[in-house]
């Protein structure tokens, strides 16, 4: 459509032209999402392969310290003088080596056992662990387990050999920076430089590279304690770690993709519980995000407007709702909201009917709603509140002699200035409403729970049924495969809507 006729479009129409225009885009936003993952991975192999090049290149043109460096670690640097440094690579082959002798080969040998009798009669293969639990019966009649000491823990094992597979990966980056760095050295001999000192070196940790040494806390502590727990969970999805194989009195095997055939169609009940989860979590995320962003950008539209006296007053009213914990609110509308509880007692009073706020399926998700523009609206005023100081008032006064009124002043300036800004926002928010646990869990409890519903309630969204399948039933390996799926949902519609975006298409447009 041309520009001209965009114009002449009435406010309708263009509303109309837009909706229609985002949801047909939706479509081509979805093919370059994942044509850029494919870059993404076509790059990956790339890197490897030129890595690859890069790693028989340098063997080949380096000098017999770079070649020496390739079996041992660090004697490419002491064979150029540089002692202090080649001295590190080799106190770090030595710790590798020392540390996967006396700790990782054990659970790179346990974490894929064959021929293992992990129950009596039953021997399976893939069975993570070698030791299964050996129980006796005592005089009492009472079953024991007479071989704790030499008992295999399918959690420890699995925990630890992730931890093996990160320190390996970390060795290798060491490994192959000590081929780099023996051949950089050498070329620089070759050169007639001489290369840099070790203390020198150190220096430059402070200097020019000091971003190294302050990302390299957080780093560690990314690996601990997000990478880790990420691959651990990964890994659980594909075994069959649930109430009747608990470590250490069970052990537990590889299962391959059964609990994803189990979510999505093989196991009738618990694909049928996904599908429905899925589709209300989808639908409270979008209505949850809009709501509080709607309602609370009109809200701080009536406070900022001039006729409006007592302007503090009123943003500290609502703020206090956002001051109160939020816990605190929903345990106390769980309460009041309660078949017996206060607002029933006063409609009862008045001569209605008890309504059942969180015991009927549609009356409890809408009371979620609400209470969640309770607890979630203060937040957007005052997100909002300060966006509006921020628009200059000439655009204003423009607009007004242009014969612009009070409709089209909001949507062709504050809005579009107001969305624009508040994009990502608002995909932050829509991802943490997918995943938020506080309202529907202190609220409702994830109830009503019916029959025909695995360990979940009708109010459940993915984040609540997950709590509830690790802390009520135990089925581990189905929460690992339900929170890989909401990683997939949030990462994937976060980037899409983001990419769709006029804030990452016209970064520069309102600076």
């Amino acid at each position: 459509m041309d520009y001209l006729d965009y114009v002449q479009m009435t406010t309708g129409q263009k509303i109309a032209y837009k909706f229609k225009s985002f949801f047909t885009g939706i479509p081509v936003a979805i093919k370059k999402f994942f044509l850029a993952i494919g870059m993404l991975i076509k790059k990956f192999f790339n890197f490897i392969g030129n890595g690859f090049k890069g790693y028989g290149s340098r063997f080949v043109k380096g000098d017999i310290g770079t070649k020496l460096s390739y079996i041992v670690m660090g004697a490419g640097n002491m064979f150029h003088k540089q002692i202090g440094k080649g001295l590190c690579f080799l106190a770090a082959q030595c710790a590798y080596i020392y540390f996967m002798i006396s700790f990782g080969m054990n659970y790179f040998q346990k974490i894929y056992s064959t021929d293992v009798e992990v129950e009596p009669g039953v021997i399976v293969n893939g069975a993570i662990g070698k030791v299964p639990v050996h129980k006796t019966t005592n005089m009492f009649g009472i079953e024991e387990i007479d071989n704790l000491d030499t008992l295999d823990d399918s959690n420890r094992i699995l925990l630890f050999f992730v931890m093996t597979v990160i320190v390996s990966v970390v060795f290798f980056v060491l490994y192959i920076a000590n081929t780099k760095s023996a051949y950089a050295s050498g070329e620089e001999i070759k050169n007639g430089k001489k290369p840099i000192g070790f203390i020198d070196e150190l220096k430059t940790y402070l200097d020019e590279r000091f971003h190294v040494t302050l990302l390299t806390v957080p780093i560690v502590l990314l690996f601990l304690f997000t990478i880790l727990p990420i691959l651990f969970t990964i890994f659980m999805a594909f075994t069959n770690y649930d109430e009747k194989h608990q470590p250490p009195g069970n052990m537990y095997w590889w299962t391959g993709v059964t609990n994803f055939q189990d979510v999505f169609y093989s196991d009738p009940m618990k694909s049928a519980t996904f599908g429905k989860i899925l589709v209300w979590t989808l639908v409270w995320a979008v209505f949850a995000t809009f709501t509080n962003y709607i309602f609370g950008m009109i809200l701080a539209l009536l406070i900022n407007k001039k006729e409006i006296k007592f302007k503090s007053f009123w943003r500290t009213m609502f703020v206090v709702t956002a001051a109160v914990p939020q816990f605190v609110t929903l345990l106390l509308m769980r309460l009041m909201l309660d078949d017996k509880g206060a607002f029933n007692n006063m409609i009862i009073a008045l001569g209605g009917s008890s309504i059942p706020f969180l015991t009927d399926c549609t009356c409890a998700r809408i009371t979620v709603i609400i209470v969640n523009m309770w607890v979630g609206v203060p937040y957007t005023m005052l997100i909002t509140s300060g966006l509006l100081m921020n628009i200059p008032e000439d655009l204003y006064e423009s607009a007004r002699i242009d014969g612009a009124n009070a409709f089209q002043q909001f949507t062709k300036i504050t809005f579009p200035y107001i969305f624009f800004v508040t994009t990502p926002y608002l995909i932050t928010t829509f991802v943490g409403n997918i995943n938020n646990f506080n309202v529907i869990y202190f609220l409702t409890g994830g109830g009503p729970s019916p029959a025909e519903y695995y360990q979940a309630g009708q109010t459940d969204l993915l984040v609540t049924w997950l709590y509830k399948l690790t802390v009520v039933s135990s089925d581990f390996n189905l929460a690992a495969v339900i929170g890989i799926i909401v990683f997939i949902i949030c990462a994937t519609g976060s980037l899409i809507t983001f990419n769709m975006s006029k804030a990452a298409k016209n970064e520069e447009e309102f600076s």
